[in-house]
């Protein structure tokens, strides 16, 4: 009994088993709801944070768009220096982009350096570049020279025959060669040497016509009739010229009366003395009237025949100076003077032949030899085609137009060519010592070539580094002469223009990828600053010309872009453009005085002669107070009406002040002065137009000002 109620209390009944399995099913449900909700927190949650967090991103830029807040508002200081070191480091080269680190370009291997940021600064021509920032990519400049010139001409040449000095022996009849004295080529013979002796039966023939009429001319001298002897004396006279066109010499013909005997051999003798350089016959040999002989070459003087390419040949003259050395004697130099200048160039080698005279009294020269010539010619500007020589050994002296080794203290005729010797000033030499003609030269690496383009950068104010086109002269050692595009002392950039220009680059401005950019060469020398330029460019294209022909303001009389961009104004029919927009009342109060004053012949060609040079940028003068009595009074008399509109706290400071620190005017010389807050200081300047250069750099301009206004 006892064992059987055991096994039945183990026995779960009917209701507990169910009760247990409907158990079960709710665990395993809620295990299901807990899993679901795990897989809504993990991806439902994160999804609403990133939803809210872009909202607020968005609500951000939002509000700095519409400025109620500001984009640096929020950050620590420590984020701002972080910001500030941060520094991109470019190639030189603008091979790469900006890199993050310091290093090596990865293509031309040259260093980086650091990108300056005030290279952002400056206007369409230029950039400014903190001292900072100069000292790590090592600028530097030089000033531009003005100084006389000299540049020397090389040349490699070949030494020839001097054509006016060559002679050809040729016989004078038909007959055979008996004899030849000078019997190889190189025969070195004096005048008058015999050459040959040429059997001639003409010759004989001659002679004895000629000995014939002297025996009838003594016979009929003295008894004979007028007319026989008149007679006798023409066949006489014909039989003698006769001789000397068969060749004889008048010591032969001489000779031959003295003898009184025929003879019908004859010596050729050397019409000058010389080298024989040619030969064309041997002895025994039968000869034609005309056939050549010997040919002769005097070779106490040389040719040097240069090549000389177009501009240089333009740049000597005849009779200039030529020093050569020849190859054949090193060390040694000689001196020649040039005697041709080709008028053509030569089409195959696009060069022009020059001929130089040299002398070889000594007969060292040889012909075919090569030399090197240098001539030293003065260098001009672009203006000038050439300039006077001044050659100590010509001064005052008389020359031959065709030989100009034929040098005279007095007038005459040439004893080669016969012609009249000329002076030697009509040739262009001097004849005294003048001060030479002064031209701008700058260092070689202060140059940026781009093909046919060559730029400079100039530092027109410190920091400023302006990009200027130049037309470039000859180089000179290591200078460069400078024919437009620059004026003297002013500092070019010798060192670091290529990180200057790649500043240029990155900032859009011209540079020497693009050079046609920057402004074309001299045109900053037309009265105008590059930086008044760069104001007036800023213009539309149909009012630039028309400004740049103004040049100056007719309220305030300064240049136009000297106080920022020109302001312009339409008075009746005729378009006016003033230096800034505070002379504008002035101008429509008084139309017809200053359009009086545009219609003047502008003072600008006078300048020079007055020597009142305008500064640019605001550092102007006072230029009413320079025109004379009159308008100083006149300009008197307005000051004080000016400034009698002011209180009296207010006139006593600017009776301290005086000027304008932005354009360096008289206060109350363009109307009533304008009172500006600047850091707690009342200052006052000249007009509105001066006003947003004040407040843009307040220190700059407090600095100007006395130290009682400062206080």
């Amino acid at each position: 009994m006892s064992s059987q109620s055991v096994e039945t209390q183990n026995v779960p009944s009917p209701a507990e088993a169910s009760s247990e399995s409907t158990e079960k099913a709710g665990d395993a449900r809620q295990q299901q709801i807990e899993s679901r909700r795990w897989w809504t927190k993990l991806i439902v949650q994160p999804m609403l944070l990133l939803v809210c967090a872009a909202v607020a991103i968005a609500g951000l830029g939002l509000a700095q768009r519409l400025g109620w807040i500001s984009a640096g508002g929020g950050h620590s200081s420590s984020t701002a220096a972080a910001s500030a070191a941060a520094v991109d480091f470019i190639c030189p080269m603008m091979c790469t982009p900006p890199q993050q680190e310091p290093g090596r370009c990865p293509v031309c291997a040259m260093e980086l350096v650091p990108a300056t940021s005030g290279g952002k600064n400056g206007d369409l021509r230029s950039i400014e570049i903190d001292p900072a920032s100069r000292r790590v990519a090592n600028i530097h400049t030089v000033a531009v020279k003005s100084a006389p010139v000299h540049r020397t001409i090389r040349a490699i040449g070949e030494l020839a025959f001097d054509e006016g000095s060559l002679r050809t022996i040729a016989a004078w009849t038909d007959g055979r060669l008996e004899r030849l004295y000078a019997d190889y080529t190189g025969v070195v013979v004096n005048e008058g040497d015999h050459l040959a002796l040429v059997y001639a039966p003409q010759l004989y023939s001659g002679q004895v016509g000629l000995l014939l009429a002297k025996k009838a001319r003594r016979r009929n001298g003295s008894s004979g009739a007028q007319r026989d002897i008149l007679l006798n004396d023409d066949l006489y006279s014909g039989a003698r010229e006769r001789l000397i066109e068969l060749g004889m010499t008048e010591d032969q013909i001489t000779q031959l009366e003295r003898d009184n005997k025929a003879n019908s051999r004859m010596h050729l003798c050397a019409p000058i003395s010389g080298t024989v350089i040619e030969k064309h016959a041997v002895e025994g040999e039968y000869v034609k009237e005309g056939q050549a002989i010997y040919k002769l070459a005097d070779l106490s003087s040389l040719w040097l025949m240069l090549e000389l390419f177009p501009q240089d040949a333009a740049a000597v003259r005849y009779g200039q100076e030529v020093q050569a050395e020849i190859q054949s004697l090193p060390g040694q130099t000689v001196e020649g003077r040039i005697a041709f200048i080709d008028p053509q160039v030569d089409p195959e080698t696009r060069t022009v032949g020059v001929r130089v005279v040299i002398p070889n009294r000594d007969g060292l020269l040889r012909v075919g030899d090569y030399a090197k010539a240098s001539i030293r010619v003065p260098v001009v500007g672009a203006n000038k085609r050439t300039a006077e020589i001044y050659d100590p050994r010509l001064a005052g002296k008389w020359i031959s137009p065709r030989h100009p080794h034929i040098v005279s203290d007095t007038p005459g005729q040439c004893p080669v060519c016969e012609i009249d010797l000329v002076p030697a000033r009509q040739l262009g030499f001097a004849e005294e010592l003048q001060n030479a003609d002064e031209v701008l030269v700058v260092p070689r690496n202060a140059v940026l070539m781009a093909g046919e383009h060559s730029v400079v950068y100039v530092e027109t104010k410190p920091g400023r580094f302006e990009i200027r086109r130049v037309v470039l002269g000859p180089a000179i050692d290591d200078q460069i002469v400078a024919l437009q595009g620059l004026a003297a002392d002013e500092e070019v950039a010798i060192s670091g223009n290529f990180l200057i220009d790649s500043q240029m680059q990155l900032a859009g401005n011209p540079s020497l990828i693009d050079p046609t950019r920057a402004a074309p060469p001299g045109e900053h020398l037309d009265g105008l600053s590059a930086e008044m330029i760069a104001e007036i460019e800023k213009l539309p294209p149909e009012d630039q010309a028309t400004a740049k022909a103004q040049l100056f303001c007719p309220v305030a009389d300064m240049k136009l872009g000297s106080m920022g961009k020109p302001v312009r104004v339409q008075v009746k029919d005729t378009v006016v453009f003033l230096c800034c927009d505070g002379c504008r009342e002035r101008l429509l109060a008084e139309p017809e005085s200053y359009l009086a004053k545009l219609a003047e012949p502008r003072r600008a060609e006078s300048e020079d002669a007055q020597q009142m040079e305008l500064p640019s940028m605001g550092e102007m003068e006072l230029v009413p107070m320079l025109l004379g009595p009159e308008k100083d009074v006149e300009a008197s008399a307005d000051i004080t009406e000016a400034l009698g509109t002011l209180s009296v706290a207010d006139r006593e400071i600017v009776r301290t002040q005086q000027l304008c620190p932005v354009a360096d005017m008289k206060l109350g010389s363009m109307g009533k002065p304008v009172k500006v807050d600047v850091n707690g200081r009342s200052v006052f300047i000249c007009c509105e137009g001066c006003r947003e250069r004040l407040l843009a750099e307040p220190q700059k301009y407090l600095a100007k000002l006395p130290k009682e206004v400062v206080r």
